[in-house]
């Protein structure tokens, strides 16, 4: 399974201000557990996970610990 991770400034329009997170595009769903092991191998203060629904995204996100 291929995924796409972006690191955000998250809160702010200034590069390098605001809150660091995550933000993972997935193409299936996948368990609660590998969320939440992507999340503290990225080890920021949110990672959200998007996956595609027929009316837009499905949204989860996980601080390292955590959903």
């Amino acid at each position: 399974m291929g995924i796409r991770i972006f690191q955000v400034d998250s809160f702010t329009s200034v590069p390098f201000r605001g809150n660091p997170a995550a933000v993972c595009f997935l193409t299936e769903p996948v368990k609660a557990e590998w969320m939440r092991d992507v999340a503290g191998e990225m080890n920021l203060s949110e990672t959200a996970f998007l996956i595609k629904e027929e009316a837009g995204y499905g949204l989860r996100w996980f601080i390292p610990a955590v959903e």
